[in-house]
């Protein structure tokens, strides 16, 4: 019967997004793995896959389309032998989503099993696991199953040869299947509804209201503004934030970093094979303090305190219509020219929408920088599952007192935010001290 292709979901937080363009048209062949569309979610465009082998019998969503939600469908695949004439405009009974964990690695395929007479859903008892222990879902779902302690041996897949997949997650958190939570949820349900419920933001015609008609003229939100609004307004909401800021003499390091940058050696086309900024060192500087305070190296969860083992930095990139955070992962490993050559490249993909999930999501601290911009200081937003973000300003002279006399020296003032579950006071403190000193003694950076 007829394949319905759905709209993926190709990130935790994508709702919607836009089909960029088609790979394929009308009457055309596709295999399993063939890329089939590009399509933009809130953070960058990516290729998306088929699962299933067919031909396209009817596309549905034209290229450009925005605002396509997630399960969607957005073409139609016919089996052997099928002509357009089996396509209902209803959708079809199969439903083969486009690769909806967008990049990962492959997983094993199971062995040969009985095809099911009906289509496997949540509701359903689970399905046989082919090889005893071996549970096959995919990594977003696995990922939504371990967030919403969810059994996945509980479930049924309804994705390809039976894989658990993000719609058998969802359908299960509604139903109630799975979740080993339900009865604390339940009883924690007269608590819940006695409290009362948070305000809710004036309407849209309410704000439009307090201005005068054709004084100002209406943007819609693309999916990126709409996220970035909605993360913002949660981690305001549920994470305690606790600030403290530091002043960093950075005349040893600017000293430092023109050192570095002439000696830099050559490439064939005589360019220097790295060019150091401050931001660069920063990175390095914050991912040795997460290193020398361990403790601070944490994300918070409800049952754990997740205590990370390397320093992934998250780095704000400002790109169009917003901004993304791509990581450096094990940056307290890397040496300095590395950190920037790699900070550049991912930069330049960032603002080309070109990044892949791997590269913007998790990560266990973050810098903001917007000295570039005169900025002196600022409170940084923490970005979950993150427990700190460095906000950094401007690098400036101003009058000090050293030695008992007033002195002139470049000063620059960060502001550490901490969720205060995971990084209290005393330790957000150590840590930022720490950070302080490898700015201040940027040498012990390189050794």
């Amino acid at each position: 019967m007829p394949i319905d292709i759905l709209m993926p979901a190709l990130s935790p937080t994508m709702e919607e997004g836009k089909l960029a363009k088609w790979l394929v048209k009308e009457g055309d062949t596709v295999s399993s793995g063939d890329v089939i569309a590009e399509i933009e979610t809130d953070k960058a465009t990516m290729e998306v896959e088929a699962v299933d082998e067919g031909t396209v019998g009817k596309i549905f969503v034209a290229d450009g389309t925005e605002g396509v939600k997630v399960n969607e469908r957005i073409a139609v695949l016919l089996e052997d032998g099928e002509d357009a004439s089996a396509i209902s405009e209803g959708g079809s009974e199969k439903k083969a989503p486009v690769n909806d964990d967008g990049p990962s690695e492959p997983e094993p395929e199971p062995e040969p099993t009985p095809t099911p007479t009906t289509k496997p859903s949540a509701s359903a008892g689970p399905v046989p696991r082919v090889d005893g222990e071996r549970i096959f879902a995919s990594p977003l779902a696995r990922r939504l199953a371990a967030q919403n302690d969810l059994d996945l041996s509980a479930l049924s897949g309804s994705g390809p040869r039976g894989r658990i997949v993000q719609r058998d997650i969802e359908a299960a958190l509604k139903s109630g299947t799975g979740t080993k939570a339900a009865a604390a949820s339940a009883a924690e349900a007269p608590k819940a509804a006695a409290a009362p419920a948070p305000a809710a933001p004036p309407s849209d015609e309410a704000v439009l209201k307090l201005f005068e008609e054709g004084s100002y003229e209406l943007v819609p939100h693309d999916g990126m503004r709409k996220t970035i609004a909605r993360r913002l307004t949660e981690s305001k909401q549920t994470v305690p934030h606790f600030y403290l800021t530091a002043d960093c003499n950075i005349d040893a390091l600017l000293a430092l970093r023109a050192q570095l940058n002439s000696s830099a050696p050559l490439d064939d086309d005589g360019k220097p094979a790295y060019k150091l900024s401050v931001n660069d060192m920063i990175i390095k500087a914050q991912a040795l303090a997460l290193k020398a305070v361990p403790e601070a190296n944490a994300s918070w969860t409800e049952a754990n305190m997740v205590l990370h083992k390397h320093s992934d930095v998250g780095v704000a990139v400002s790109i169009p219509g917003g901004l993304i955070t791509p990581i450096i992962r094990r940056a307290e490993e890397k040496t300095l020219s590395t950190i920037s050559n790699e900070m550049k490249d991912l930069a330049k993909r960032a603002k080309d929408r070109k990044l892949q999930p791997s590269e913007y999501q998790g990560g266990s601290t973050a810098v903001s920088n917007l000295g570039m911009f005169g900025v002196r200081d600022f409170y940084a937003v923490i970005n979950p599952p993150h427990a700190t973000i460095l906000a950094v300003g401007a690098g400036e002279k101003r009058a000090i007192v050293k030695d008992d006399a007033v002195a002139i020296a470049t000063m620059m003032t960060v502001t550490l935010a901490t969720d205060h579950r995971a990084v209290d006071g005393a330790l957000g403190a150590q840590l930022l001290k720490a950070f302080k000193g490898f700015i201040e003694s940027p040498m012990s950076m390189l050794v």
